[in-house]
């Protein structure tokens, strides 16, 4: 069996900070994810999210994990 790579559970962060709540750090990005989007059409929104998986797809760099996570959103689909 293979053991695996993808880690699922809440994993945001910021160095040097400390937040109340477990959650408090992902509640952040999401406001940040959704700012990003303002003022934008559905055709610019779609791109900034290509371009936001295909940025981040780099920084992770293991196909082994970029391949669990296709797996798990497909799933979840």
């Amino acid at each position: 069996m293979n053991t695996p790579l993808l880690k699922t559970d809440p994993n945001f962060h910021e160095p040097g900070r400390r937040f109340f709540r477990d959650f408090s750090p992902g509640d952040d990005f999401y406001e940040a994810l959704i700012d990003a989007h303002n003022g934008l059409s559905d055709e610019q929104s779609e791109a900034l999210n290509a371009r936001l998986i295909l940025l981040l797809a780099n920084h992770i760099g293991d196909l082994r994990v970029l391949r669990e996570a296709l797996q798990a959103a497909k799933a979840a689909a």
